[in-house]
């Protein structure tokens, strides 16, 4: 199995396809198999990494550093693997690691796709009262209730049941996770000059997608997507309509297809 070495942890990842590079960032109850649906995809046209981020899937942590080293951590597997432009696609938890890594690194990012997330994002003062009225009330919510919508709890089960299997190969979950992200303001995200785009899923109820469209219209130049039928995991519960979100926003970027 393919890993790099970031000292003493072992950071599991994927490389698949040919062509410009994209790269897949997972929530907290996820990891590379997480993104079933969209590899075989993506990777038809374009080459797709995932990661397994340290403590999550086959990576280790074994510095406990967790959250605080996952844009260091990305950095380190784009330059093993010699790529050098990229876009983030990023789920939740990831958002942190694709907000941090293009603040850090704009050069390096062709654009950025934050799902169901505001993660690595210091909220505005109009947003930050929503946004802590939906931590408070969704604290006790059992896993399944936070992750999928109502809509895929009630009509796939089994779908349901195998996010919740491929959560359970982690070592650590939402409580346990160590490790901070930097925040960085939607203003300083836009100075990137990295075209973003915000999907939210329509019944999500961890990033309500009305606070999620409150902060694209914060970031200038941003754009705003939600998907109806679908909790905070849209990628997951609605992939053929996410999967074309993504495919429009690579050709809207202009970001070809095949390296000439």
């Amino acid at each position: 199995m393919p890993y790099v070495e970031v000292g003493e942890s072992r950071l599991y990842y994927e490389d698949h396809g040919t062509g410009q590079a994209i790269a897949l960032l997972h929530g907290v109850g996820g990891n590379h198999a997480s993104w079933f649906n969209q590899v075989p995809t993506l990777a038809d046209g374009y080459r797709v990494i995932v990661i397994d981020q340290r403590g999550f899937g086959n990576s280790t942590d074994a510095e406990g550093l967790g959250r605080s080293a996952f844009v260091g951590d990305l950095a380190t597997l784009l330059d093993r693997l010699d790529i050098r432009k990229v876009v983030l696609i990023a789920q939740s938890m990831g958002g942190g690691t694709a907000v941090g890594f293009t603040c850090a690194h704009p050069d390096r990012v062709a654009g950025v796709v934050l799902c169901d997330t505001l993660v690595g994002i210091e909220p505005p003062a109009h947003i930050r009262p929503a946004m802590e009225a939906t931590e408070r009330a969704t604290r006790d919510l059992p896993q399944a209730q936070r992750v999928l919508g109502p809509t895929t709890l009630a009509r796939d089960r089994e779908r349901t049941l195998l996010y919740l299997q491929i959560a359970s190969f982690n070592s650590v979950n939402v409580r346990t996770v160590k490790g901070r992200f930097e925040r960085h303001t939607p203003a300083e995200l836009a100075a990137t000059c990295a075209p973003i785009l915000f999907i939210a899923g329509e019944e999500d109820v961890l990033f309500e997608a009305s606070t999620i469209r409150a902060m694209s219209a914060a970031t200038l130049g941003s754009r705003y997507v939600e998907i109806s039928d679908a909790g905070h995991s849209a990628y997951f519960e609605m992939p053929n309509k996410f999967n074309e979100l993504i495919i429009g926003f690579l050709d809207e970027i202009n970001f070809n297809h095949r390296v000439t």
